[in-house]
């Protein structure tokens, strides 16, 4: 293993739940042994990439990482356009909405914006999601071939909820239907009690592609509403698509939109 890979491996610990690690948890998570562990985040804390927290023996990724994250949004234009879409429709109906990639069989949120409903759907940035049982996953998985999302899941599928995909033909068909209708939508499935609405656009030239997601608590959206946002979602990335000239974008078919459970 490269100590570049290594370092990679130690970032991809950190969550929304785990906000500093130790060298115990490099040999818990990763089966690194104590001393490469140990060496390892001093070299990555003596090259910016981490800190210390306090006098303690727990590291934390320093500014530095921040800095870059940034940059990444800011020099994005595909997620710029997106998220100011996404931004103008959460605004107009109060429910949180996020920009999305996908990175091989998960999906991470990059931005978000978050409802304004006392009942509201808390998004938290760069946690992963399996793509094929959230909607803003399906919507990326839907410009892929059918071979190229089996070539995924060469090992089939673990459901997270009984409301999601159970295996690859089943998949198939919800990316099939998502290629006619132009959205994809979930219902209780990787975050329980979640309806979601996404679309998904990409820019040929950077091969950059990401989802436009609106979601909301299940209970409390009318259908009347689910189809304005459904409606808003998808004008809104057709706009972009003809910027980009994205030819896999499937443009919303209102006629099938307006009759899909």
């Amino acid at each position: 293993m490269s100590i570049l890979s290594a370092a990679a491996d130690v970032l991809r610990c950190f969550s929304s739940t785990r906000h500093d690690v130790t060298v115990t948890d490099l040999v818990t998570l990763l089966g690194m042994p104590k001393s490469n562990a140990s060496r390892l985040l001093r070299a990555m804390r003596d090259e910016g990439l981490l800190e210390t927290v306090g006098d303690s023996k727990r590291y934390r990724p320093a500014v530095l990482l921040c800095r870059v994250g940034q940059f990444y949004r800011f020099a994005a234009s595909l997620v710029d356009r997106s998220d100011a879409v996404v931004r103008r429709i959460s605004d107009a109906v109060g429910h949180t909405g996020y920009i999305s990639v996908r990175r091989g069989t998960e999906v991470m949120g990059v931005t978000a914006h978050s409802g304004r409903h006392a009942l509201r759907v808390v998004t938290t940035i760069g946690d992963g999601l399996p793509a094929f049982a959230s909607s803003t996953g399906r919507a990326l998985l839907a410009r892929l071939s059918d071979d190229e999302v089996r070539a995924l899941y060469p090992n089939g599928l673990v459901p997270p909820s009984v409301t999601a995909p159970q295996d690859i033909d089943d998949l198939l068909a919800r990316l099939a239907l998502t290629r006619r209708v132009g959205y994809a939508e979930s219902d209780d499935e990787a975050v329980r009690g979640v309806h979601a609405v996404s679309v998904a656009v990409g820019d040929p030239e950077t091969g950059d592609e990401v989802a436009l997601c609106i979601s909301f608590p299940a209970a409390i959206v009318e259908p009347a509403e689910r189809l304005a946002i459904i409606r808003s979602l998808g004008e809104g990335a057709a706009e972009i698509a003809a910027l980009t000239q994205d030819k896999r974008f499937y443009p919303l078919n209102l006629s099938i939109a307006e009759t899909a459970p």
